[in-house]
């Protein structure tokens, strides 16, 4: 079974990109984070055209977050619990092939001066009490999205440059390590000890001709998962198309 995240940066602008990657990588469950849009105006007959069936929980103009899965879905929430003022779009959560399965998009952060950055240590302490409750079923459990944070140093291409940004900053890699430390393993990072592998490139500077990007899309998994785990990677196909999504998908592979 194969599972892959992918921040597409606007779903309507990159409809076609995700369609052909869809035909070309013919992942099993994708989680989709940025999708930009409302649910009345999700491009579902497109995915469904594909095989796939779809949750969404939307948002206009930001955030927004989907599951595509070429099982029957059975949705779990569409909100992150512990928050029930927090109207933005940034959780979804279902039951697919046996697999509970979660697109996050957790907030950027920045500026760190800013109330933006208490919305992601706060939006991180809910996940964090909520992966507790997960962990204490016998479900497995993927936790895939774009968590706008680059764990270490080696998931930076410049580390001195980027030690300020609410992505790099200690508070907020501690917030990760602790979500971590229940007992959740990166998929990709478990099978691939290789610096410099990145997910998201700037469109400025030339940075993915460069490759200097950062690795901030994660697949995090729990024990019942990780036990199952057969191959991850990271697909740098998509952000090398026109026009593409500052995002490359990340996957892994379960045997379930």
């Amino acid at each position: 079974m194969k599972i892959a995240t992918w921040n597409v940066n606007s779903l309507k602008a990159r409809l076609e990109h995700m369609l052909t990657w869809l035909d070309e990588f013919q992942p099993d469950v994708v989680l989709v984070q940025e999708t930009k849009m409302t649910d009345e105006a999700f491009p579902r007959l497109e995915i469904e055209d594909r095989g796939y069936n779809v949750a969404v929980k939307g948002q206009k103009t930001y955030n927004g977050v989907a599951i595509f899965s070429k099982f029957p879905l059975e949705v779990l929430a569409t909100e992150l619990p512990g928050d029930p003022n927090d109207e933005q779009a940034r959780y979804i959560e279902a039951f697919t092939n046996g697999v509970r399965v979660a697109s996050i998009y957790l907030p950027n952060g920045n500026p760190v001066d800013s109330e933006k950055y208490d919305y992601k240590l706060a939006w991180m302490e809910r996940l964090y009490r909520h992966t507790q409750t997960l962990l204490k079923t016998s479900d497995i459990v993927v936790l895939g999205g774009d968590y706008n944070i680059a764990p270490t140093d080696d998931d930076v291409f410049d580390p001195e440059g980027w030690k300020n940004d609410a992505l790099c900053r200690p508070a907020s890699r501690a917030a990760w390590r602790k979500i971590a430390h229940l007992g959740l393993t990166n998929a990709f990072k478990a099978l691939c000890t290789e610096k410099g592998r990145y997910s998201w490139w700037d469109y400025r500077g030339g940075a993915w001709n460069k490759d200097q990007g950062v690795l901030i899309d994660h697949l995090l998994l729990s024990p019942q998962a990780s036990d199952r785990l057969e191959g991850a990677g990271i697909d740098r196909t998509p952000r090398g198309w026109e026009k593409p999504s500052d995002h490359t998908p990340v996957w892994c592979e379960l045997k379930v």
